[in-house]
């Protein structure tokens, strides 16, 4: 999290613009696109979306090793998240949740900053097989 920690308060009060991709259909190939922002604050970041028009919200928030996400379409109220170790990005945490009388299912949350200054906010569906499907990346770059 020292890494996070750090480029958090490099970036502090930032404002950041682009686009959200949601894929909700069950084979993952069509994506519901919606403009975005992006802010980062004290200890954490807060993001707007919108899905069929209406808005949607989310935060993610980190103190010491604990992460708690929130997304009013996803995730309504807010889950602790487990630290994942080991991911090169900013941040990444997920958690489980039941679906049915199986066995439990993941969600992944990564922050990451890519090369040429985009942040991008990925959150991806775990079966418990171990497959991975993309579930939301939305894209920012830093606003004036």
């Amino acid at each position: 999290m020292t890494k996070l920690n750090t480029w958090a308060e490099s970036h502090q009060d930032s404002r950041w613009v682009g686009q959200s991709e949601l894929w909700a259909d069950p084979l993952g190939n069509t994506a519901e696109v919606s403009k975005g922002t992006l802010q980062i604050d004290g200890n954490g970041l807060r993001y707007n979306w919108s899905y069929k028009e209406t808005q949607q919200s989310g935060q993610l928030k980190w103190a010491n090793e604990q992460l708690n996400w929130q997304d009013s379409w996803h995730q309504p109220e807010g889950v602790m998240l487990t630290p994942v170790p080991g991911h090169g990005s900013l941040l990444a945490g997920e958690y489980s949740y039941p679906a049915g009388s199986g066995p439990d299912w993941h969600w992944r949350i990564k922050l990451a900053l890519r090369p040429n200054d985009t942040l991008v906010l990925q959150m991806s569906n775990i079966a418990p097989w171990g497959e991975e499907a993309r579930a939301v990346r939305m894209t920012f770059q830093k606003s004036d």
